[in-house]
Formats: structure tokens, C-alpha cells, sequence
């Protein structure tokens, strides 16, 4: 396995990368941003602690994904048809 980037690791466990960084950090491990790297050994012991975290392994996704927000509804046939007012 070669270096990994923390957001990476954050979007297979399904948490936001806040998370991954702070359980990093619980484990001595400097991260400047998810965008950092972390290599194997690290990488073997945060997903230990996120199983252990989770009593399962990291193919069991909490809740279901979010949906987008509803658009807002198209205008009426009436709004949109009026004239402009003349100058």
C-alpha cells in the first residue's frame, strides 16, 4: 500500500475529513490538512480505530447519502409571459 491522502481515507470510512484528522491526531499523528499524505503503518492503525469505533468494518456505511435539496418550483406561464412595461 503506498502513501494515501486523508481525504481519501475519509470518503471510503464515509466521515468528513474533520474526523479522520482529529482521530489522527488522538493517535500522535501530525496532519496538516486532508490533503496530506500517511503512510501504511498509519494508515493500517486508523482503520483499526475506526473499526473498533464503529463495531463493524469499513464496508458498513452510516445512514443513508444525502439528497439534494428540492429545486425551487419553475415560474407560472403567467409570470412569465407578461410584456415588459413600456418606456
Amino acid at each position: 500500500m503506498a502513501k494515501v491522502r486523508v481525504y481519501e481515507l475519509a470518503k471510503e470510512f464515509g466521515v468528513e475529513s474533520k474526523v479522520v484528522m482529529a482521530k489522527l491526531q488522538e493517535l500522535g499523528e501530525f496532519v496538516r490538512s486532508a490533503s496530506s499524505t500517511i503512510e501504511a503503518p498509519v494508515v493500517r492503525k486508523l482503520t483499526d480505530a475506526f473499526q473498533q469505533g464503529n463495531g463493524g468494518g469499513r464496508s458498513a456505511k452510516p445512514g443513508a447519502p444525502k439528497k439534494a435539496a428540492p429545486r425551487p418550483a419553475a415560474p407560472s406561464p403567467a409570470q412569465a409571459a407578461r410584456p415588459a412595461a413600456p418606456k
